[in-house]
């Protein structure tokens, strides 16, 4: 069953050719117009905030606050390139971060192997949801969040709500605490794994498959694609992605609690559907997303700088989740209009006068 309609709005070739330059810009201000306020907000926050916005310090913070979620954000996106959704991402963290310091310092598991053992239950939990959805016929949604949730009451048994806490190797440390060129390295496994999947998804036949199974899966199915394998193979790889993150986040809290975690699944899919309004608008890119995330990141710690209140993040993110799927619901619906004035009727019967 589906959850997500993915259908790309961004302009053709045949669309463009005839226009006028101006007319060309004016179509083209919807596909990048969240780039373009991305930018523009950067620019207003750097004149009015000048002594603390604009600085490598700030940029540091935004990297280091914000990495988890754009990890979290993409691996939310595969399912929906699918036409699925996915909320163990922001469930799963909780389960996932605690496992990878409760098995160094409860099991006396080496750092590298709890890794590894985190990374495989992420991917094994991806794998049962792709089953529900895939095989068991249960909407993604709801797949999802039943799963999620029982992640969740795992950590807290598994806690019993209580921290965990000990000495961790400096190795692990380092996962999210080297710096590269003054600026975080979990920034550049955001760079990395965005780069991979963009490469996957636009130019490898594997992403075009998973495309053309979110637009139309029944039509995809009848062109020989293999849509079980597929979104199942999608679902893996988000509950993979989602367990990084979940590692990545036990390196930089070092404590592991069941009170931290669900915070990031919101912004996590703001950024994801944000991400299908922008650069592609109608379907879930990885820049769309990327750029979704930015502007999250780059709103909040402007809007704090000025003295916001501490409610004023998942405000934010409410809004700006509520904005992004009216976005991207009239586009659909605009799109499909003009789509269906473009098919020509029948033609009327002439009449002949005796």
């Amino acid at each position: 069953m589906q959850s997500i309609e993915s259908t790309a709005l961004e302009p053709t070739r045949s669309e463009l050719a005839g226009l006028t330059t101006g007319q060309k810009i004016a179509r083209y201000i919807p596909v990048y117009g969240l780039v373009i306020l991305t930018v523009g907000l950067i620019l207003l926050f750097s004149i009015l905030l000048p002594n603390t916005f604009p600085t490598l310090l700030n940029l540091r913070s935004i990297v280091s606050d914000k990495a988890i979620i754009a990890l979290l954000s993409l691996a939310a996106m595969i399912p929906m390139a699918s036409g699925r959704i996915d909320l163990t991402v922001g469930y799963g963290i909780v389960l996932w971060h605690i496992l990878a310091i409760s098995l160094q310092t409860m099991f006396g598991v080496p750092w590298p192997i709890a890794v590894i053992i985190v990374l495989a239950l992420g991917a094994l939990t991806g794998f049962l949801n792709g089953l529900l959805v895939e095989v068991a016929r249960i909407d993604s949604f709801i797949a999802t969040l039943g799963t999620g949730t029982i992640l969740y009451a795992l950590a807290l048994w598994h806690t019993g709500g209580r921290q965990v806490v000990g000495i961790l190797p400096d190795g692990f440390y380092a996962l999210n605490g080297t710096m590269i060129f003054g600026l975080p390295i979990t920034g550049f496994y955001v760079i990395a794994i965005a780069l991979a999947l963009w490469v996957i998804l636009e130019y490898l036949p594997i992403g075009r498959y998973v495309y053309a199974i979110g637009a139309n899966p029944k039509a995809a199915a009848l062109n020989g694609i293999p849509v079980r394998r597929f979104v199942i193979g999608a679902f893996v790889s988000s509950g993979t992605l989602a367990a990084l993150a979940g590692v990545l986040l036990a390196s930089k809290l070092r404590i592991g609690q069941a009170s931290v975690g669900l915070e990031y699944l919101l912004p996590a899919l703001v950024g994801a559907f944000l991400g299908s309004t922008t650069i592609k608008p109608g379907r879930v890119n990885v820049w769309g997303t990327m750029t979704g995330v930015i502007i999250l990141a780059v709103g909040i710690s402007g809007i704090q700088q000025f003295g916001g209140s501490f409610f004023v993040e998942p405000l934010f993110n409410g809004v700006t989740l509520l904005v992004a799927i009216g976005i991207a619901g009239y586009a659909q619906r605009k799109r499909g209009a003009a789509g269906k004035a473009a098919v020509p009727g029948p033609a009327p019967e002439k009449t002949q006068k005796n």
